[in-house]
């Protein structure tokens, strides 16, 4: 029994990885856009990222806000004041920011879309575009693919954003004079290598939340008892892929 289920489990993961390697290759393949790909990625991109903007620009400035306050006590009690902005743009916008924006994009449209595909199984739909010739890859997965993951950097963009111009009144208050150091901070933190891993971090965590949940929904067969059991493994499956990617850039950015 414990074989059978260890088994089934990385089958489930092959078929993960199987589907993104295809997905990926048609997302970047501009012959993939027609009309209705385009309008159908929009639509996707209304419901994933904007519908959902000002709750999470309000949440990112809280969290934001009680990870300064934190690091501004801590820093000052251990002697560590003039590192303080430095810790908060390592601490939050290089590692939280993303992890909690991926999170917050897979809770808000990940299971959502596991159960739309999921019910696409059911109900027939996939195999009825396969029989008539018809290229679900392309015309259902691939503009969801790419809204998901555009809206997961769009949103770690405009968070982190927001948390570095918070920073400053954080720790200067609305004094002008602090802007050079802040500037020279800023510059000292995001280096080129850093910059670098951080994009590759965001990409990952972006390509996890749109390729996972499809994968898991299409994992359901024509029984509707199928439909929550894909999708709840699709969502732990993609739970554990963010922690891993996390826990990788950590150990590569301060262990490598």
């Amino acid at each position: 029994m414990a074989l059978g289920a260890l088994g089934g489990r990385l089958a489930n993961w092959g078929r993960t990885l199987r589907f993104a390697s295809f997905a990926l290759a048609a997302t970047l393949s501009p012959s993939s856009y027609g009309p209705a790909t385009r309008a159908t990625a929009v639509r996707q991109i209304y419901f994933t990222a904007w519908q959902i903007l000002l709750p999470f620009l309000l949440f990112a400035a809280l969290a934001g806000a009680i990870v300064m306050e934190i690091t501004l006590k801590v820093a000052a009690q251990f002697g560590l004041a003039g590192y303080t902005l430095e810790l908060i743009l390592r601490v939050l916008v290089l590692e939280l920011i993303p992890l909690l924006t991926a999170l917050f994009v897979a809770l808000r449209s990940g299971g959502a879309i596991a159960t739309e595909v999921a019910l696409m199984q059911i109900a027939g739909d996939i195999a009825a575009m396969q029989a008539e010739g018809r290229d679900p890859l392309r015309r259902e997965f691939v503009p969801r693919v790419a809204a998901a993951a555009l809206s997961v950097l769009s949103l770690t963009v405009i968070g982190c954003a927001l948390t570095i111009a918070l920073a400053y009144p954080a720790i200067y208050g609305f004094s002008p004079w602090g802007f050079d150091e802040f500037t020279r901070t800023v510059g000292k933190v995001f280096g080129l290598a850093t910059l670098a891993g951080f994009s590759l971090k965001c990409a990952l965590f972006g390509a996890a939340v749109a390729v996972i949940p499809i994968s898991a929904g299409l994992e359901a067969d024509r029984r509707k008892k199928t439909a929550p059991l894909a999708v709840l493994g699709g969502m732990v499956r993609l739970f554990f892929v963010l922690g891993l990617i996390e826990v990788a850039s950590l150990a590569a950015r301060y262990i490598g």
